[in-house]
């Protein structure tokens, strides 16, 4: 094992937190290394598929099913293809655990960039209502902060990366700092008109994408062409993702150092000083262990990886870690509710079809268990996320007959999903499987997490309003499907590593801080106390961007 102390902070991860974390302290003057565990992408260089056809692609970009039930049976859940399958983890090679009654898919990426070459971008603020709930309904789990002290860094984040969305108003769904909206088509329009003429109070509006309207020649940056292949990464950059955006800058500072393949296993800790003082990893090419020193560590590995990480963070011979004096550590494992789906036909306007392939559509807001709301039977509320189009008539027959046939469209559809939030519950948790072991040596992750009856009632509300929307709204063939909900599905995992004011019954401070390690900053999913019901990037993005202000102002202190 070898060890080396040549850097001033160590960030572990490359995902939307991990990128924000290096950018803000090259930028700020700090020596930092970036370990990840996944292999090194280049932007541009490493998108195989970025822009080809389906017919260039394997199998036409249709997963084989003997593959996906070999390697890729979790990541199937999080749209993997094989056009974009080296963005995805592997998952018989890296298996993990559930307990007993219990499933969680568990949905990883595998490359420099994280999730950010693969998730959906869609971005919202939280509300201050989101931030304030948990103490207003006596649930277990205070924000030690607010919607005021985030929203300068909301803005920061927003400007920097860019976010298209219109501007409305609502008080439970604050503005962002916005580039122009994707424009809605005519059948969302003519879907909005009628929604908020049947159901005052509720908004259909345009979607809030991470998405270019507009150039970012700064960040030698492209505006969104409209090609909807944002999962098999994107050479304009039109997207937000970390090899488009902040790994750019952070290399720019010439402060940065970037090891892909190291796989991160634990914290070195001095308990005297209480204080990290180096991070072990694996090297995945040679199975070389190292340890690498630095004054400062931000864990961002994503929340179940940051969890797992921080878990196996322990005295020899101890199962319990260096950062779980609270007893929290673990807990608290939250994802959004949402395999609830809502379908109608529109009528007419057959006349208009839609040209380029948008990568976002429009959004539902919040409406339930807002001011008057009484008798629901469940707290908080949900979103959808959905979009109008027409597809293409599939082929019949042979020859001309055929082809002419292709050329005519169907009539308009539209479908939308909800997403609803979960409450913070103690023994939805993550623990060390006790015998088992990865090909690294690290113990697998065992997961014990589970919907409760608050968030299964809270979605099939989403079911009859979605259904009641539509058919208000003048649909025809309205339908819906309820699939199992399965934690992590959503791909919105929070949770493990709460922050609150109380070190007795939380991981973190306020500023994303260690309450047992003042040199390590966990700003990722895992901080988060609770869950709202929008995406939650977001809000890491904005805690990371303030964490590392602050963290850089005390060392320097």
């Amino acid at each position: 094992m070898t060890t080396t102390n040549r850097f001033d902070a160590i960030v572990i991860g490359s995902g939307v937190s991990g990128g924000f974390a290096a950018k803000e302290l090259t930028e700020k003057g700090l020596r930092v290394l970036m370990l990840d565990r996944g292999r090194g992408i280049e932007h541009g260089v490493d998108y195989t598929y970025d822009g080809a056809p389906a017919y260039e692609v394997p199998a036409r970009n249709v997963m084989p099913a003997r593959l996906t039930e070999s390697d890729y049976f979790i990541s199937r859940h999080g749209y993997v293809s094989p056009s974009n399958m080296a963005f995805y983890n592997n998952d018989r090679l890296n298996p993990y655990a559930y307990g007993e009654g219990s499933k969680f898919y568990w949905i990883r990426p595998a490359g420099v960039g994280g999730k950010s070459l693969i998730w959906s971008r869609w971005v919202f603020r939280w509300s201050p209502d989101d931030f304030t709930a948990n103490k207003r309904e006596g649930i277990d789990g205070a924000w030690p902060i607010g919607y005021d002290e985030l929203a300068p860094w909301y803005s920061y984040v927003e400007k920097y990366i860019g976010v298209s969305g219109s501007r409305e108003n609502l008080p439970y769904l604050p503005d962002s700092e916005f580039q122009p909206a994707i424009p809605m088509n005519i059948a969302e329009k003519w879907f909005k008109q009628r929604l908020e003429t049947q159901f005052p109070g509720r908004k259909l509006i345009n979607a809030r994408v991470a998405n270019l309207t507009e150039d970012k020649p700064d960040q030698n940056r492209t505006k969104c062409q409209f090609r909807n292949q944002c999962a098999n990464g994107c050479s304009f950059g039109a997207y937000f993702s970390t090899q488009a955006v902040t790994l750019p800058a952070a290399r720019a500072t010439g402060r940065l150092t970037l090891r892909s393949d190291a796989v991160v296993t634990s914290l070195e800790y001095d308990a005297a000083r209480k204080r990290v003082t180096g991070v072990r990893f694996v090297d995945a090419k040679t199975g070389q262990a190292e340890v690498v020193n630095a004054d400062l560590v931000f864990l961002c590995a994503s929340a179940m990886a940051s969890n797992q990480i921080l878990l196996n963070s322990r005295p020899a011979g101890s199962g319990r870690s260096h950062f779980d004096s609270s007893g929290a550590l673990g807990r608290y494992v939250m994802d959004h509710i949402f395999r609830v789906r809502i379908s109608g036909d529109i009528p007419g306007m057959e006349q208009y079809i839609e040209y380029g392939r948008r990568p976002g559509a429009v959004y539902i807001p919040r409406f339930r268990n807002m001011a008057g709301d009484e008798g629901l039977g469940f707290t908080r509320g949900y979103g959808y996320q959905g979009g109008a189009r027409r597809e293409a008539a599939e082929p019949v027959g042979f020859g001309a007959a055929m082809k002419h046939g292709m050329r005519r469209y169907g009539g308009w559809k539209f479908m939308m999903m909800a997403f609803g939030e979960c409450l913070p519950y103690a023994d939805n948790a993550v623990s060390l499987h006790a015998d088992k072991v990865d090909r690294f040596g690290m113990p697998l992750m065992r997961f014990d997490v589970r919907f409760r009856d608050n968030e299964l009632r809270m979605i099939a509300d989403a079911r009859v309003q979605g259904e009641a929307m539509l058919r208000a709204a003048g649909m025809t063939n309205v339908s819906s499907r309820e699939d199992e909900h399965v934690p992590g599905d959503a791909i919105h995992e929070m949770g493990g590593a709460r922050m609150g004011a109380d070190p007795q019954t939380s991981v973190l401070n306020k500023w994303s801080q260690a309450h047992d390690a003042a040199n390590l900053f966990v700003t990722d999913g895992a901080q988060m106390a609770s869950a709202s019901c929008v995406n939650p990037s977001l809000t890491f993005m904005a805690l990371t961007a303030r964490a590392a202000d602050y963290a850089v102002k005390q060392l320097r202190a």
